[in-house]
């Protein structure tokens, strides 16, 4: 399969500059990255089309390369390599292991707590927590203030979560000279792993505080107060900007993000800002017609008339009487369905009422049972037929 040109894959124009280039990269690379794309098979060969083409045009030795000769440039094997941009060779090696450690530290130094040059600074950012949080119809409705209790790390107190004890400061790792990584080299490749002296800090504690063992912090329960804003539905994301997991050794503190979960309401369903109420009615009122009193989400009572002569599933509107717009204006609408029900548990005189009641009656007064019979007469004698 015939290799898309590199401009197209970053979607650039071929006369674009350095920083173009890597701007259009970091676009790519964050939208193709397969930790973001576990449901889309393509991304991983999408994501490495996009490093590749990004290691060539950031490049401008290979870049006048591929723009004088296209991919035809870096085809022949390394030989081929070598004339193009300098891939061939023991300088070959180097070049590309610094072309791929500059695409991931380019993209992800700020994630990983990281600075341009590759060096790490001792302190890391904590992570984001996810918290579940259950609230009733009534308090999506009106907005409420939440107090909840977060488990998390939270910064060490005891050495003001630096990690070293009586204020101490950490030291180089001889390791791997503070940059958190080491390298090696097998065969073409060169290796790189976190540094396993430092776990990729950079730095390490010789004198570690007892209190947290080093890592600046310690778990504890902390209470927080959320403010819910009315009219949030199931999966509302509600975040709280450095309320996550402190950092390590006094790096900054991860967000936490609220997940709202509305529960299930006995009278009231959901679509959106409208409300659903399925109200039962007699049998003698869905036909003579009346009123039945329903209630509102907001505790107030509503009269509805029920028209004469109506059926199961008859809705009627009540405007304004629904859920409110998440940060915004208006209000949505609520639905009364009616169900209209047969009666039980019937007395002998009241089968017998019926009974008169029923031979009373003309097709005028089932017209659907009466249509639908007629039907299924035809149906039979067309059969017959």
């Amino acid at each position: 399969m015939a290799k898309r040109d590199y401009y197209e894959v970053l979607g650039i124009a071929r006369g674009a500059s350095g920083d173009e280039i890597k701007k259009a990269y970091r676009i790519k690379a964050k939208e193709l990255h397969p930790d973001r794309n576990s449901d889309n098979p393509e991304a991983e060969a999408q994501f490495k089309e996009a490093n590749e083409a990004y290691d060539v045009l950031k490049d401008p030795d290979k870049k006048a390369a591929y723009d004088r000769f296209g991919h035809a440039a870096f085809d022949g094997g390394m030989a081929g390599g070598a004339r193009a941009g300098g891939f061939g060779g023991p300088q070959g090696q180097g070049d590309f292991a610094s072309a791929f450690s500059d695409v991931f530290e380019d993209l992800f130094g700020d994630f990983m707590g990281g600075q341009r040059g590759g060096r790490r600074s001792r302190a890391s950012r904590g992570a984001d927590l996810r918290y579940k949080l259950g609230i009733s119809l009534e308090n999506a409705y009106s907005g409420l203030q939440k107090q909840i209790n977060v488990p998390t790390a939270v910064a060490c107190g005891s050495c003001s979560g630096t990690g070293s004890e009586g204020g101490s400061e950490p030291v180089t790792c001889p390791t791997c000279s503070g940059m958190g990584k080491v390298r090696a080299q097998q065969g073409f490749f060169t290796v790189e792993r976190i540094c396993p002296t430092c776990s990729g800090v950079g730095q390490i504690v010789k004198n570690p505080c007892k209190a947290c063992g080093g890592a600046g912090r310690v778990q504890k329960d902390r209470a927080l107060s959320v403010n819910i804003p009315a009219g949030v539905e199931t999966g509302t994301r509600i975040r709280l900007s450095g309320e996550g997991e402190a950092g390590l050794r006094g790096g900054p503190s991860g967000d936490l993000y609220i997940f709202i979960d509305v529960e299930d309401h006995p009278l009231f369903q959901r679509d959106g800002m409208d409300l659903y109420c399925r109200v039962p009615v007699s049998m003698t009122r869905a036909a003579l017609g009346g009123e039945v009193e329903v209630p509102s989400i907001d505790g107030g009572r509503s009269r509805v008339k029920v028209p004469e002569g109506s059926q199961s599933g008859r809705q009627m509107r009540l405007r304004g009487k629904g859920m409110p717009a998440l940060r915004g204006t208006g209000m949505g609408d609520m639905y009364i369905e009616l169900a209209v029900e047969t009666p039980v548990k019937l007395t002998p005189e009241q089968k017998d009422l019926l009974r008169q009641f029923e031979e009373s009656c003309a097709k005028s007064n089932n017209p659907d049972a009466s249509g639908f019979f007629d039907k299924v007469r035809k149906f039979w004698d067309d059969l017959a037929n």
